[in-house]
């Protein structure tokens, strides 16, 4: 393996050609992927459940097979996992930002196909979890190892793990603006046209593809929800304060759920299925509560699930992810989110249109609360609000989107310094702040601390 001065010497057009062929590679492999992800998993529901989707295949089931199929996934899940860390394979998005920004980490290919199998389990038996996250993973650790094998020099490694990392996100969400925002809101932290410019061509092109096999259509179709008056606004803006304390409060139940996992002396498999026996006792009342909660957002945006009912599904998603996060089961926390943020914006949207009966629908508070909600929890609000505008296809909803999680994510910030995320890193020893001038590190694990100099 070369050295980096040893690569500077070389050709610029040879090193160039290997870059972009590396890009190239991450673009078709992270949309690859995701497109075999979601193909296999339809096909496991259709085969081991007998229905198209994981709502339906709950709602039919005996409340002895509610049970136990979460259970059986949790335990899969656990075994995949402790597999997938004798591989290096450690905390998914957190590994993604330690190798893009810090430099120090190698994301493991094989620990991250590991994952996803384990994910992929978790999922299919009812997990609470979302797909998002060995997808997002499976981008950035192919631009690693591409970048390896291409022996490309570190700062486009760098580059290249960023770039796979929205190429991920937007095969997971066909959502090409909002990955790329993912990464320069949440993985760098500053706007840097160096992994800007790569990353665009590469989102670009896993879009594409995935479009080319799913459709081009937004993944939760094509809503038209008009606001009535600027009036309404104070009420996007009272959504947006209630996001922003609930998604606190949330985190907050997630890290207590780890730090109480973390105290029990099962091993992994059994605390993934002690996980996955929690997610079937509230499936057996709540079925909308198990995956990663798609199919239950697909229902509360057409105005299926009455307002009696959509307090007891946030409460029960809320519980149900940090059941399965905690206990280990891999997979991403983010579609779940989505599903918390549709909930409470519906509920309050009812509660709007109650006294004022002028208002837009609930359905159209339900897709501003999970952008809301989402943005709260990443500390990433354009991010959120593009998501949610990309997922919908609804342009008339761009101004409160903006507002309400420009306020969610004010409020959680204030409330709590780290975003989902970045408590990953933190737990890992690692700490920065965020400049104009981009991430700046305030504290590293005393492993990575540099060492004075002994005394002779």
């Amino acid at each position: 393996m070369r050295t980096d001065a040893e690569r500077l010497g070389a050709r610029p057009s040879v090193e160039t050609f290997r870059f972009v062929l590396a890009l190239c590679g991450v673009g078709a492999g992270a949309a690859a992927f995701a497109i075999a992800f979601r193909a296999a998993m339809a096909f496991l529901i259709a085969r081991l459940y007998g229905s198209q989707d994981l709502l339906s295949a709950f709602r039919g089931l005996s409340p002895a097979q509610r049970l136990l199929f979460p259970i059986a996934g949790g335990v899969l899940a656990g075994l995949f996992a402790t597999l997938a860390r004798r591989f290096g394979s450690g905390a998914g998005v957190g590994d993604v930002m330690e190798a893009v920004v810090i430099g120090h980490r190698r994301i493991s290919l094989r620990g991250t196909l590991t994952k996803a199998l384990g994910a992929f389990c978790a999922i299919a038996g009812g997990g609470s979890v979302g797909r998002e996250g060995p997808i997002i993973q499976m981008g950035g650790s192919l631009g690693g190892t591409l970048g390896r094998l291409l022996d490309v020099r570190d700062e486009r490694m760098r580059t290249l793990v960023a770039a796979g990392t929205a190429a991920g996100f937007a095969a997971a969400y066909n959502t090409p603006f909002a990955a790329i925002l993912f990464v320069m809101e949440v993985v760098t932290g500053v706007v840097a046209l160096d992994a800007l410019l790569p990353t665009v061509v590469v989102t670009v092109f896993a879009t594409m593809l995935t479009r080319l096999a799913i459709g081009s259509g937004p993944i939760y179709g094509q809503r038209v929800f008009a606001v009535e008056s600027s009036a309404e606004l104070l009420g996007y803006l009272v959504l947006g304060l209630l996001a922003g304390v609930l998604a606190h409060l949330f985190l907050e139940l997630l890290s207590r759920g780890e730090r109480l996992a973390e105290k029990t002396r099962l091993p992994a498999w059994a605390r993934a299925g002690a996980g996955g026996a929690l997610v079937g006792l509230i499936a057996l009342g709540l079925p909308e509560v198990v995956g990663n909660g798609y199919e239950t957002v697909n229902v509360i945006l057409a105005g299926g699930i009455p307002l009696a009912v959509l307090g007891f599904i946030f409460l029960g998603k809320a519980v149900a992810t940090t059941a399965s996060v905690s206990s280990g089961a891999p997979g991403g926390v983010f579609t779940p989110t989505l599903l918390l943020g549709a909930c409470l914006g519906s509920a309050f949207g009812h509660a709007v249109v109650a006294l004022n009966p002028q208002a837009g629908p609930p359905e159209a508070y339900a897709l501003v609360g999970m952008a809301a909600f989402c943005g709260a929890t990443t500390h990433a609000p354009l991010m959120a609000a593009v998501l949610v505008f990309e997922l919908s296809g609804d342009y008339a909803i761009v101004l409160p989107l903006l507002l309400a999680t420009g306020v969610s994510t004010l409020v959680s910030r204030h409330l709590r310094e780290d975003s989902i995320y970045e408590a990953e890193l933190r737990r890992r020893g690692y700490a920065w702040e965020v400049t104009l001038t981009g991430r700046h590190l305030t504290a590293v694990p005393e492993a990575e601390a540099p060492r004075p100099a002994s005394a002779s």
